[in-house]
């Protein structure tokens, strides 16, 4: 596996060693002891999440305000538009975001510290996103920041309205957000 540096302190990029041939492909998608020395980050995975989703669905930003997740997030089926902001008020990088494209294909992963909201938009037909977290999910202290806060400014490749869900229609702007110190 191979780690590349973001430009958000702590958000990583994790390309996989995949061995193929005629009959398909292999790969290890997380080694603890790899993970521990490579990232100085010794998780203890409590819950994988997996969500299916069609075109145009956007999901997030989303982040827990207590019980702080750190995910280790990946597609296996599609592909999608990954993004993360860091909303820890006394980092250098407060507020600024980063995007990758995560899909099927190019198999990367990325490692999504305590303290980031996150979120991703379909790119494909559909895609299957799954994700690895340090917390369980606990509703009451889940928070949304709205997707298109300008503010963040985050360049989501859309061609129309994205389709969300209830709870990210009602997102609140990171100037309203609760946050981490």
């Amino acid at each position: 596996m191979k780690l590349v540096e973001t430009g958000l302190p702590g958000v990583l990029i994790i390309e996989p060693k995949v061995f193929g041939d005629e009959r398909g492909f292999f790969y290890e998608s997380y080694n603890r002891r790899w993970f521990a020395d490579k990232t100085g980050v010794d998780a203890d995975f409590v819950q994988d999440n997996h969500s299916r989703s069609a075109r145009n669905v956007l999901r997030g930003l989303h982040y827990q305000i207590q019980h702080a997740q750190g995910k280790l997030v990946r597609v296996s089926v599609g592909e999608v538009f990954d993004v993360v902001v860091d909303i820890r008020k006394s980092s250098p990088t407060f507020g600024r975001h980063a995007a990758f494209t995560l899909s099927a294909d190019n198999k990367r992963m990325v490692w999504v510290p305590p303290g980031f909201a996150h979120g991703f938009l379909v790119l494909s037909d559909f895609a299957e996103f799954l994700y690895k977290t340090t917390d369980y999910w606990f509703p009451d202290f889940e928070r949304t920041i709205v997707w298109n806060d300008p503010d963040l400014g985050i360049p989501w490749p859309l061609a129309n309205e994205p389709q969300l869900s209830a709870k990210d229609k009602l997102g609140t702007r990171l100037k309203d957000a609760e946050f981490f110190d």
